[in-house]
């Protein structure tokens, strides 16, 4: 019997290596740490959509018209115009996967129970999206906002927007269990390629004369 056991364990773990070898624990406490996690790695790339963005669409702009003004008020209808889209998106989202749930549960005969309670809450999901995105979108306004300089303003908001989006990719590496040095570039290079892009396909406008 203590063999089938130890065999068990070692399948369980070479599944889930997460799990430790001959030790699952389903307490309430590791349950609810697996929620949170999720929940900070859902705020991680809420932030991280609001940074490159905001940031891009600042970037774009300054490229046609190197206007401090043009610039920061654009960055700022991004983050307004995100946000709202982050809320709608979100609140639609969680509301069709709760609809489906309930039905589940009515299927199941177990509504009205514990498993009703822990179902997503779509206000919820809504405003945490929105605060995220509209943390990771406060960054590139805040570096661009007191800068004249039209040169200067632009490297620091691609530095900032570099530094900031490293940060988010090892936040989001240590939370999601993955390789921090691998997410941290695959964060960054992608930040930096979508500001370069919207960057350089709006200066053509601004080359052309449109």
């Amino acid at each position: 019997m203590a063999v089938n056991n130890a065999k068990l364990a070692a399948v369980v773990d070479a599944e889930n290596p997460a799990v430790m070898c001959g030790y699952v624990d389903n307490s309430e406490s590791s349950i609810d740490f697996a929620g949170r996690a999720n929940w900070l790695r859902a705020a991680v790339l809420g932030a991280n959509d609001g940074l490159v963005s905001t940031a891009s669409l600042m970037l774009g702009v300054s490229a046609v018209k190197p206007d401090a003004r043009a610039m920061v008020v654009s960055g700022f209808a991004g983050l307004l115009a995100g946000a709202c889209s982050m809320v709608i998106g979100e609140y639609v989202s969680v509301c069709s996967q709760r609809d489906v749930e309930i039905v589940e549960l009515d299927q199941a005969g177990k509504r009205g129970g514990d498993e009703e309670k822990a179902l997503p809450c779509p206000a919820q999901a809504a405003a945490a999206s929105a605060l995220a995105f509209s943390v990771g979108a406060l960054l590139p306004l805040l570096a661009a906002g007191f800068i004249v300089g039209y040169n200067l303003r632009v490297a620091v908001v691609v530095v900032v927007a570099t530094l900031a989006l490293a940060a988010f990719g090892c936040v989001g590496a240590v939370l999601g269990r993955a390789p921090v040095a691998r997410s941290c570039a695959r964060v960054v290079v992608g930040g930096l390629a979508a500001m370069s892009v919207t960057f350089g396909f709006m200066r053509l406008f601004r080359a052309s004369g449109v």
